[in-house]
């Protein structure tokens, strides 16, 4: 079912009958109105009519005004109307990404909703900057709202944070409580959150910081990170490779996963081939230096506590453990069989 009623290009070809015949060609040209549906620059138009882009920049300027004092706009003022509700409906300020294909997915017709959307006073643009993507609102009051919850949902964020979607949008509803309920749409949210270029999610669907690298995926590390992460214990290098391979479609060899495994802080080597991530507790270091690290934080403690507790850290054989605890060197047992460092 279609989302407008209208059909855009017969009413572009009506809004823009009365211009010359350059201006028309200008118009076209930069809104990519043509039959290739291809936008052209300020330069390459310039070029064909030996004109600097100022001048054509004039000319696309006094097009527009040309357009929307005319008759013919003013006849067609049901299309923009209805446009304006669709964008109230969608949340009142949707990112461009979010809006254009919502209406059609024929990248043409999309040139022309563009059209409409620069033309349309009801209709405010904002540019893409270091926060937000390209957007259009029709309501100042309910952009500031998204804007500032947006922010908010950034700054509340550390780099490491990853959130499920569900998770996510309850952050971010919990910045928005004094909008009203006809705004708390799922879909709504999702395409608040989608204006945001600091936040995004993964291609698992978890949320974090757009510059994270368990958001940003640039590797085989990052791809390593979230599936072991996802599967939540120690896992053999081949066993991450062959998850990589399963989960993401790609193709990775094991030595390459075990070298990049080892290059990044982020993952312990626990046992023979056997990774952890350090955010689960897990340390680098020899049996000697984890029974040490583990004593000096919990003071004496027996031998079976001991082994308890190094296996939380590293995966040793029972007999590699006790054996380093034996070295009078570095460990000694009390009266009471309790083990302290040396």
């Amino acid at each position: 079912m279609p989302t407008i009623s209208f059909k855009p290009k017969k009413i572009t070809q009506k809004i823009t009958s009365q211009l010359s015949p350059r201006a028309s060609d200008v118009i076209m040209h930069r809104f990519g109105l043509t039959a290739e549906g291809e936008k052209k620059t300020l330069e390459e138009i310039g070029k064909k009519y030996n004109i600097t882009r100022e001048r054509v920049r004039q000319i696309e300027d006094s097009a527009l005004n040309f357009i929307k004092k005319s008759n013919v706009y003013k006849a067609e003022q049901a299309i923009f109307e209805e446009l304006k509700q669709l964008m109230h409906k969608l949340g009142s300020i949707v990112a461009e990404h979010e809006l254009l294909p919502h209406i059609s997915k024929d990248k043409a017709t999309q040139n022309h909703i563009h059209f409409f959307l620069t033309l349309g006073d009801a209709f405010k643009k904002h540019r893409e900057d270091d926060h937000f993507h390209t957007r259009y609102s029709v309501d100042d009051e309910m952009a500031e709202k998204i804007h500032e919850a947006l922010r908010k949902l950034y700054a509340g964020l550390s780099d490491e944070d990853l959130v499920s979607e569900t998770e996510m949008i309850k952050k971010f509803l919990e910045h928005l409580k004094d909008v009203a309920g006809e705004y708390r749409d799922l879909e709504m949210v999702k395409r608040w959150l989608s204006m945001s270029k600091k936040v995004a999610k993964n291609p698992l669907g978890e949320w974090g910081k757009s510059s994270s690298p368990n958001i940003r995926i640039r590797g085989v590390k990052d791809y390593a990170f979230l599936v072991m992460r996802k599967n939540g214990s120690p896992m053999h290098f081949k066993e991450v490779a062959d998850s990589i391979s399963k989960t993401f479609s790609k193709k990775i060899h094991y030595a390459t996963c075990h070298n990049e495994l080892i290059k990044d802080s982020r993952f312990v080597l626990v046992g023979r081939g056997i990774y952890a991530l350090s955010e689960w507790g897990y340390k680098k270091g020899i049996a000697r230096e984890v029974i040490a690290d583990i004593l000096k934080r919990e003071g004496p403690i027996s031998k079976e506590e001991i082994v308890q507790k190094v296996n939380k850290e590293r995966y040793f054989k029972k007999n590699t453990i006790l054996v380093n605890l034996a070295n009078p060197k570095y460990f000694k047992k009390n009266k009471g069989g309790l083990y302290s460092v040396v």
